[in-house]
């Protein structure tokens, strides 16, 4: 069988040797990874059916070992590096073959991180597995991958790149289909349709809403047919190997008046001034005051309550980011080859970039006109 790996396998051994290398500083002799992203990073097994009850058993010496259901195992033959993994069907007990794989991979009297806040590991089945591990102590260790994730290799911001082409292709593709009398279906169709074409691996254009609901961020598209003068606000998400891209720019339907294209000239500035701050060892909170404090004092919007910055890289749906964010109680820092989505919002109009930090500043990834679009009629 020809393998399907998204990196070399040296990649998935290095991260590997990290992982490993952590646990043993916090006296683990394992984890166990729930989270459809570490498992994926770790050790290259995805499936579109991440998720079912499967997991990665990741010991503090040693290859790990995979459990999953047995019908996905095309799919570990040739996306995982590592061989060893135990199966289960649908007519298993199959907390009953977990806590046997847990038990004979890391023993019952280990000490194991768990990762207790991955959105699969719901209540009763976290509770079903711990009852019956009375001997092993448990830690949470749900941030230790996701901390080591925010860094992004060559290679994985290199498919990255890709996801930035494909979003550009959509959001010209919403430009060109915006008009009078369409709808925003239709619009999607065509997103969707560039996108693919140019590289996305999966369809959907984000958010995208046109008239009253422009003014609300994550409306998804419906059968409203545009009007003249509508706003309509379009954020594309392509994704190449599940690494996400991502960015909006403001669209005006037939007509535009100059306070609309003032507003979006200020947003423009304030967002070009807030990434002057960006560079490896700057806190968060630098350039996020500055988004805030240009947004209100232009009176574009009387309060500001949302994120500046959010990670973005390998991510499953239904996670929409990674957990680093910039707020006003943000306490970390820029690093170089961290990925970010960064935008600023006001009266309907939405301007943002994926950017990649560099040693000297960003990189904008995404390289689209910065303006207001005023679509054809």
């Amino acid at each position: 069988m020809q393998n399907n790996y998204w990196f070399d396998p040296s990649e998935y051994r290095a991260r590997l040797a990290r992982v490993q290398s952590a646990l043993k500083a916090l006296g683990l002799d394992g984890m166990v990874a729930f989270l459809p992203e570490t498992v994926t990073w770790l050790t290259g097994y995805f499936t579109r059916a991440y998720g079912t009850f499967q997991f990665a058993i990741i010991p503090a010496n040693g290859e790990p070992t995979l459990f999953a259901r047995d019908v996905e195992e095309y799919y570990l033959d040739s996306t995982c590096v590592f061989r060893d993994r135990v199966l289960w069907c649908d007519s298993d007990d199959r907390l009953a073959v977990a806590v046997g794989a847990i038990t004979s991979r890391l023993g019952r009297a280990a000490a194991i991180g768990v990762e207790k806040s991955a959105w699969v590991l719901n209540a009763a089945r976290w509770e079903a597995i711990a009852a019956a591990l009375p001997g092993i102590r448990i830690e949470d260790v749900s941030d230790l991958v996701s901390e080591m994730r925010k860094i992004k290799s060559e290679a994985e911001i290199a498919y990255q790149r890709i996801a930035s082409r494909a979003a550009e292709a959509g959001m010209r593709a919403g430009i060109e289909t915006a008009r009078v009398g369409a709808s925003e279906r239709e619009m999607a169709a065509e997103i969707c349709a560039a996108m693919i074409r140019a590289g996305s691996d999966l369809p959907g254009p984000g958010v995208l809403s046109s008239g009253e609901r422009a003014f609300h961020l994550h409306g998804g598209y419906s059968d409203r047919v545009l009007e003249h003068g509508d706003i309509v606000q379009l954020e594309v998400t392509p994704n190449s190997h599940h690494y996400h891209a991502r960015f909006m720019r403001p669209m005006k339907v037939a007509e535009a008046r100059d306070e609309d294209f003032s507003t979006v000239e200020k947003l423009i500035r304030i967002q070009d001034a807030a990434l002057a701050e960006v560079r490896p060892g700057v806190p968060a909170t630098v350039p996020d005051a500055v988004y805030r404090e240009g947004v209100m004092s232009a009176g574009l919007r009387e309060h500001y309550t949302n994120k500046t910055f959010y990670s973005v890289g390998l991510l499953l749906h239904p996670n929409g980011g990674e957990p680093l964010e910039a707020h006003p109680a943000a306490d970390w820092v820029f690093q170089e080859n961290m990925v970010f989505h960064t935008y600023v919002l006001a009266r309907g109009f939405g301007m943002s970039e994926t950017i990649r930090i560099v040693a000297d500043g960003y990189e904008r990834l995404t390289r689209f006109d910065r303006q207001l679009f005023v679509t054809s009629h």
